[in-house]
C-alpha cells in the first residue's frame, strides 16, 4: 500500500494525475476523431487522408507535449515577473498579422502569421499570455480592483486594446473567449457586481453595434435567429451541422461512417468536428464526452480553489474558464444556440497553435496543482 507521504510526494512531482489523464484521453480521442472527420477533405486537398492528423501531431501535439512538461517544471510564480513582457508580446503578435509578407488571410479574417513557411494563429497564443498578465495585474491591485480609477478603468483600457486588435483582423471568436475569460478573472479578483454588470451591458451594446455595421455579420446573426432562412447560402453551414448531429441518433452511425464529412459540411477538421463526432458516436457517447469536459472543469476549479496564492487562484480559474467558454461557444454555434464564430473545439479540432497553447496551459495548471496539500485531492 502506498503511504500518504508517498502519494503526496508523487503529486508534488506530477501534479493532479486525474486531470492529466483526463486531458490525455481527450487528446487521444481528438486524434481519433480528426482522423475520421478529416479523411475525405484531406484526400481532396492534399491526396493524403491522414494529412491533417500528421500535421496535428507534428506541429501541435509534439511541441505541445514539450511545452506541457516545461511548464510543469517551471515554477508558475515566475510567470508573475514576466507578466508585463507577455502583455507586450500579446500586442506585438496581434500587430504582426497586419504586416504584409507576414500576415496571412484565411477566409474573411487576417488572423494568421506565416514565417519561413510555418503558420501560427496569434490569438491562440494571446489567450494564454494575456491571461497571465491579467492574473498578475489583478493580484497586484488587491483591494484596489474594486475602485473605479484603479480597477475598472485600467481593466477596460487593457481589454479594450486587445479586443480592438482582434476586431480589426477580425477574429470575433477569439475576442469572445478572451473577453469572457477576462471577465471571469476580474470577478474572481473581487470586482464589484455593479462594475461587472456595467462592463457586460456595455459590451453587449458595442457587440450589437459592430454586428449592425458589417453586412456579413448581420447575415450571420440573422441566420442564427432563423437557421432555415437561407439554407443554401449563409445558413448552409449551421443547417448541415444540425443535419449531421441529428443523423447520429442515440447510438451514432459508427466510427468512420459520417456522411456529412464527405464535403457536405464545411470545416469538418476545424470548428465543425463536433457535428461529425455526434453523427458517428451518437447521443449517448456525446454525453460521455460532455461529462468529460465537465469533469475536467471540476478538477481545474478544485485546483483554483486550493491554490496556495492569489496569483495561482486567478490563473487556474482563468484557464478553466477559457476552455469552458470555448467549448460552449463552439458547440453552441453548431447547435444554433449561438452564432458561428470559427473557434476550434479544444483538444479535438485541427489546429497546431491551438493544441500547442492548450497543452502549455495544462502544464501551468498541473504546476499549480503540485503545490496543493494532498487533502485537496482526496476525492475526485
Amino acid at each position: 500500500m502506498i503511504s500518504i507521504k508517498q502519494s503526496s510526494a508523487a503529486r508534488r512531482e506530477t501534479g493532479d494525475r486525474i486531470l492529466a489523464w483526463t486531458v490525455f484521453v481527450l487528446v487521444v480521442f481528438g486524434l481519433l476523431m480528426l482522423s475520421s472527420a478529416s479523411g475525405p477533405s484531406a484526400y481532396a486537398k492534399f491526396g493524403d487522408p491522414f494529412w491533417f492528423v500528421k500535421h496535428q501531431i507534428l506541429f501541435g501535439l509534439i511541441p505541445g507535449a514539450v511545452a506541457l512538461f516545461f511548464f510543469l517544471r517551471f515554477p508558475y510564480r515566475h510567470l508573475q515577473k514576466l507578466a508585463f513582457p507577455l502583455l507586450i508580446v500579446s500586442i506585438v503578435l496581434l500587430l504582426l498579422v497586419f504586416i504584409p509578407g507576414i500576415g496571412a488571410k484565411w477566409g474573411t479574417s487576417r488572423s494568421w502569421i506565416s514565417i519561413f513557411g510555418y503558420s501560427l494563429q496569434p490569438s491562440e497564443i494571446v489567450k494564454l499570455t494575456f491571461l497571465i498578465y491579467l492574473a498578475a495585474w489583478l493580484e497586484k491591485r488587491g483591494e484596489d480592483v474594486r475602485d473605479v480609477s484603479f480597477g475598472l478603468l485600467p481593466f477596460l483600457l487593457v481589454i479594450g486594446t486587445v479586443s480592438a486588435l482582434l476586431l480589426l483582423e477580425p477574429d470575433m471568436g477569439g475576442m469572445a473567449v478572451i473577453i469572457g475569460t477576462a471577465l471571469v478573472v476580474y470577478f474572481l479578483a473581487g470586482a464589484p457586481f455593479k462594475h461587472l454588470t456595467l462592463v457586460v451591458g456595455g459590451g453587449l451594446g458595442v457587440l450589437l453595434l459592430l454586428i449592425s455595421m458589417v453586412p456579413y455579420r448581420v447575415a450571420r446573426f440573422t441566420t442564427f435567429l432563423n437557421p432555415s432562412l437561407d439554407p443554401r447560402g449563409i445558413g448552409y453551414h449551421v443547417n448541415q451541422a444540425l443535419l449531421a448531429i441529428g443523423s447520429g441518433g442515440i447510438f451514432g452511425l459508427g466510427f468512420g461512417n459520417s456522411r456529412q464529412k464527405f464535403l457536405y459540411l464545411p470545416e469538418v477538421e476545424g470548428d465543425s468536428i463536433f457535428a461529425v463526432m455526434a453523427e458517428e458516436i451518437g447521443f449517448i457517447l456525446t454525453l460521455v464526452f460532455l461529462f468529460a469536459i465537465l469533469f475536467f472543469a471540476h478538477r481545474g476549479l478544485k485546483i483554483a480553489r486550493s491554490a496556495p496564492d492569489r496569483f495561482g487562484q486567478l490563473l487556474a480559474g482563468g484557464i478553466v474558464a477559457w476552455f469552458i467558454i470555448q467549448y460552449f461557444v463552439n458547440i453552441g454555434g453548431l447547435l444554433s444556440l449561438l452564432p458561428l464564430t470559427g473557434l476550434t473545439l479544444p483538444f479535438i479540432s485541427y489546429g497546431g497553435t491551438s493544441l500547442f497553447v492548450s497543452l502549455a496551459a495544462i502544464g501551468i495548471l498541473l504546476n499549480i496543482s503540485r503545490n496543493m496539500h494532498s487533502s485537496a485531492f482526496a476525492h475526485p
